[in-house]
């Protein structure tokens, strides 16, 4: 199967590990074998002995046992811990390097892929499905293995003692095996529906528990409650089905296996009484027999399990094999000694093949240091247009030229080096204060987290925290305000010290006083390097060496503050409106 095959590649490092683990295994294995032995020279050469007085067969049986308590309580123990610690540490780091890669995976993928799907389903897809093919490395890779090992050296004993007796033990296996294949060859695909609703189940909850103060403020709990309840029933309807097939193919399969040792029983009883087989070969058989179908037992629970870690690896190597929308070019370049000098050429982009573009033939030249305002009603495309130059997303038509080169000619990770982004939101870490501002520049000291956090007017209200800048921020930041937020995100971006400066609408959404301070600190991050603002608020973009009025797409008007003022166009009313409002 190409899926193993692909599998196969994360375990094929870890190969002599599991070469070694199943050789300890067939040796554990192996030891319980014994005892069908043990029970043979016990009956035959022991009780029903008639030559050997009861001293000689007294000292012989404990001899016998005193070899088989040192075998099974000195060296199975070891045997079986090894065992069991080389197979989950193979395993385990299995999916150490899958989810590695997984991870690696997802930071490539682009703005568009998670705007499409939600993120309870990916984590899903990385913790859930990626442990449930941890089984097909313990189950599928070594015990599947050690139990047909066991089958085989169980048949080579019973074939030794009696021939017929082993063929009529193995008679049910055609009918075994057709029963597998009918049953288990369907569970796959209910397997699979049954791992997609509880991704679904997942994904939702992931987003409830986030918008709790939305279902609160609202007062909707019963209706989310209904909600829930939907989405948990799809699930509990796909579980069920997965059970009643799985109970279906187990009782089946079960019946065939309790089947063999009654005819192994019934044939070899008859063949005592008529001679032709000891005592103790009867009471060894039906050892051999248990030995021989316990194993084919745990096959069965095998299959089971390995169905799921199969659907597992379909929606795992399903998610990995997204495409990824920005790539490199194959020459590509780093950046270096960025000026900042930024050239939109006739660009036009949509999200999809299918929609109708969001910018429409935009065309504008930066000089390095300018600062840059984009304003306009919401959905005209201001976002989208300065989320082009990060390559967040790749234009449609046209091109962009950083200092005269095309930013798709450029590495992605190099390209984004170079820019500081603060978005409305800015996401933080559940960390520290100093972790989230240590994403600007990783290894950076105290000393120059700390100077960014006072250019950044944050070092006051920060040294106000409990615990400074070692304070705990809770989850995306829940125990800051906006503005607190809104500080830490510019401290990041004056640590990182880019030539290139995005700062989209940074403001929008805070208060007066709290505007006053980031207003502050991103005029003194935005001198002397390139800097676009989107800006809901007009007054807070005076300053811009240009301002764009961007509507439907397209640049309607551009000019300084004073020069579109005086023409009296929309920015003009625009900006009366705002401050008419701002005064009543």
């Amino acid at each position: 199967m190409a899926i193993i095959r692909r599998y196969m590649q994360f375990v094929r490092p870890y190969k002599w590990y599991i070469i070694a683990t199943m050789i300890i295994g067939i040796i554990k294995f192996a030891i319980p074998l014994l005892i069908p032995l043990l029970l043979k020279y016990v009956v035959d050469e022991i009780i029903a002995n008639t030559k050997l007085p009861m001293s000689v067969k007294t000292e012989r049986l404990w001899w016998a046992i005193a070899v088989m308590l040192v075998i099974f309580v000195l060296i199975r123990p070891i045997v079986e811990y090894y065992r069991q610690y080389f197979a989950q540490w193979t395993a385990s780091k299995v999916l150490y390097d899958i989810r590695n890669r997984l991870f690696t995976h997802m930071q490539k993928l682009s703005f568009t892929y998670y705007s499409n799907h939600r993120t309870g389903e990916i984590i899903s897809r990385v913790i859930n499905d990626v442990e449930q093919t941890k089984d097909f490395i313990i189950t599928g890779l070594m015990n599947l293995w050690l139990d047909m090992t066991t089958i085989i050296i169980a048949l080579i004993i019973m074939m030794k003692m009696d021939i017929k007796l082993t063929l009529v033990s193995i008679s049910t296996l055609p009918l075994y095996a057709f029963s597998v294949k009918y049953f288990f060859g369907r569970l796959r695909q209910r397997t699979r529906m049954r791992s997609q609703a509880l991704a679904e189940l997942q994904a939702y909850l992931h987003e409830r528990v986030q918008g709790m103060p939305v279902i609160k403020s609202l007062a909707i709990e019963e209706e989310e409650q209904k909600r829930f309840s939907e989405q948990n029933n799809n699930f509990l309807t796909k579980a069920l089905m997965h059970t009643s097939w799985n109970a279906k193919s187990f009782s089946v399969v079960n019946t065939v296996t309790d089947i063999a040792p009654i005819i192994v029983i019934g044939y070899a009883g008859y063949q005592v009484l008529i001679g032709h087989i000891t005592v103790g070969t009867l009471v060894a058989f039906v050892g051999y027999i248990d030995r021989l179908y316990s194993p084919l037992r745990r096959l069965v629970n095998s299959s089971t399990t390995l169905t799921q870690s199969f659907a597992s690896m379909d929606r795992m190597f399903e998610f990995l094999d997204e495409t990824y929308d920005i790539v490199d070019a194959p020459n590509a370049m780093d950046c270096k000694e960025v000026k900042g000098d930024i050239v939109f050429e006739n660009v036009t982009f949509a999200y999809n093949k299918n929609e109708p573009p969001v910018l429409r033939d935009i065309s504008f030249s930066v000089k390095a240091g300018e600062t840059i305002a984009l304003v306009g009603m919401s959905g005209g495309g201001k976002s989208t247009l300065v989320s082009l130059i990060p390559r967040f997303y790749d234009v449609t038509k046209g091109r962009i030229l950083l200092d005269g080169i095309d930013i798709r000619d450029i590495r992605v990770r190099s390209l984004r080096d170079q820019i500081g982004m603060v978005f409305q939101d800015s996401f933080l870490f559940s960390d520290s204060v100093k972790e989230n501002i240590l994403l600007g520049k990783p290894g950076a000291t105290d000393e120059e987290v700390i100077a960014a956090a006072k250019a950044a007017n944050a070092h006051d209200f920060i040294m106000n925290l409990p615990d400074g800048y070692d304070t705990k921020v809770g989850e995306r930041g829940i125990k800051l305000s906006g503005g607190q937020k809104q500080r830490i995100a510019i401290a990041r971006v004056f640590l990182k010290n880019p030539p290139l400066l995005i700062f989209d609408e940074a403001t929008s959404a805070l208060d007066l006083e709290s505007e006053h301070y980031i207003q502050e600190a991103m005029e003194r991050l935005a001198k002397n390097r390139t800097t676009f603002i989107v800006a809901h608020r007009l007054s807070t973009i005076t300053h811009a060496d240009r301002i764009f009025l961007i509507e439907d797409g397209k640049i309607v008007e551009s000019g300084t503050h004073d020069e579109l003022m005086a023409r009296k166009g929309q920015y003009y009313h625009l900006f009366t409106i705002q401050q008419l409002n701002y005064t009543e």
